[in-house]
């Protein structure tokens, strides 16, 4: 079964001086304020669309790697993923960092670095940014 997620983003005014919010109208959990400023030279309080795209990395990167670390036989106790997306005004998304730690007892650092590498490669986001570059950095807590 197709799940389709929405979220609004309603702007105002020109780039440069506008804002605008955004809305996760799916889950209904919230709606963040969004500007060039936040964009471009970042801005607390005020989120941007990099940031919502390293969410959905982030989050979508530790389901791949827990289900690939169950399928091994191996699954994990904890992860822990942050991925970093970043942007230049002028070139756009540059690529997306991912640094991952976990807590998967039973197996070696090599065999995580694999299984994270595999995760890295076939989660849906991950395939959705393949126009840039992916970098991880992946161990074993």
């Amino acid at each position: 079964m197709a799940v389709t997620s929405e979220s609004t983003t309603v702007w105002n005014g020109t780039l440069f001086e506008g804002s605008g919010d955004v809305a996760l109208d799916s889950s209904k959990l919230a709606t963040f304020p969004v500007n060039w400023k936040a964009r471009s030279e970042g801005a607390a309080g005020t989120t941007n669309p990099e940031e919502l795209l390293a969410a959905a990395h982030s989050s979508c990167f530790s389901m791949a790697l827990s289900l690939g670390l169950a399928q091994a036989g191996t699954p994990a106790e904890s992860i822990q993923t942050t991925a970093a997306v970043t942007f230049e005004a002028g070139k756009g998304v540059l690529g997306s960092h991912l640094l991952v730690s976990a807590r998967v007892p039973g197996l070696g650092e090599e065999a995580f670095e694999a299984l994270a590498e595999d995760a890295k490669k076939n989660c849906p986001i991950s395939q959705a940014l393949a126009g840039i570059p992916i970098t991880i950095e992946a161990e074993l807590a």
